[in-house]
C-alpha cells in the first residue's frame, strides 16, 4: 500500500511539473532548480550572482525553507520580484508548491526563475518541478564522499558547482579528487569550481548562465 500511495505522489507530481515546464517555456523563462546541502552556499551563491546579472536581466527567486524567511530577507536588497514558501518541516519543494508560488509572480517581468530548494540531499533529487535546469552547489567542506553516497542527487544534476573551493587546504581535501567522483557519478553534468563570496570565481557559472538565459529567449522567437 505505501509503494502504491508513493508511486501516486510522484505521478502526480511529475505531470504537474511537465505543465510547469510548458508554462516556463511558453513563457520564454529559464527556470532553476538550486539544490544542496544546507550550509553549501546556495543564498551567498544567489547574492553573488543575481548582483552581477540585474542590471542585464530581469530576476525572480521562490525561496523554499522549512519555517523562516531569512535567506529571501538577504535578497531583498535587489529589489526583485521574491516568493516565500514555507514547507512546515517538509524536506524538498515539489511542482504543486512551485505551480502556487508562480501565480505570484509576475512571470511576464522574468527572464530568469530561481528556486531555492530546500537544504537536503536526499529528497529534492526525487521531485520535478518543472525547472529547466537543475544545479548542484556542493561544499568542499562537506568532504569528498558525498558523490556516493548521494549518488541520485549527482546522476540528476545539470551543472555541479563545487563550492567553497577556498577551504580546501584546510579541510584537507583535493578538489581535483572531489572532481573525478563527481564525474564517476555523471560524466555529462557541468563541473566547475567557485568560491560563491568570489565574484572572479564564477566568471564561467556567470558565462553558462546567461548562455542558457539566452536560448530560453530565442526559443520564444
Amino acid at each position: 500500500m505505501e509503494i502504491k500511495v508513493l508511486k501516486n505522489v510522484m505521478i502526480k507530481n511529475n505531470s504537474i511539473g511537465a505543465d510547469n515546464r510548458a508554462f516556463f517555456r511558453e513563457k520564454a523563462v529559464l527556470a532553476v532548480n538550486l539544490v544542496s546541502s544546507p550550509g553549501a552556499g546556495k543564498t551567498t551563491l544567489l547574492e553573488s550572482t543575481i548582483d552581477k546579472m540585474r542590471s542585464k536581466y530581469k530576476v525572480a527567486v521562490i525561496e523554499g525553507d522549512l519555517y523562516t524567511s531569512r535567506d529571501a530577507e538577504r535578497l531583498e536588497k535587489f529589489n526583485i520580484q521574491i516568493v516565500q514558501i514555507n514547507t512546515e518541516g517538509g524536506c524538498h519543494l515539489d511542482a504543486r508548491m512551485v505551480s502556487g508560488a508562480i501565480k505570484e509572480i509576475n512571470i511576464d517581468d522574468v527572464d530568469v526563475l530561481f528556486i531555492e530548494n530546500v537544504g537536503n540531499l536526499v529528497c529534492p533529487a526525487s521531485f520535478d518541478l518543472g525547472e529547466a535546469k537543475r544545479i548542484l552547489i556542493y561544499s568542499i567542506a562537506e568532504g569528498a564522499d558525498k558523490p556516493q553516497k548521494y549518488s541520485t542527487m549527482f546522476k540528476t544534476a545539470d551543472v555541479v558547482l563545487i563550492n567553497k573551493v577556498d577551504l580546501s587546504t584546510a579541510c584537507r581535501v583535493d578538489v581535483d579528487h572531489v572532481e573525478k567522483e563527481i564525474r564517476s557519478i555523471n560524466d555529462k553534468a557541468l563541473v566547475l569550481r567557485t568560491t560563491a563570496v568570489d565574484p572572479h570565481s564564477l566568471r564561467e557559472w556567470m558565462m553558462w548562465l546567461e548562455g542558457e538565459i539566452e536560448r530560453s529567449k530565442k526559443s520564444k522567437d
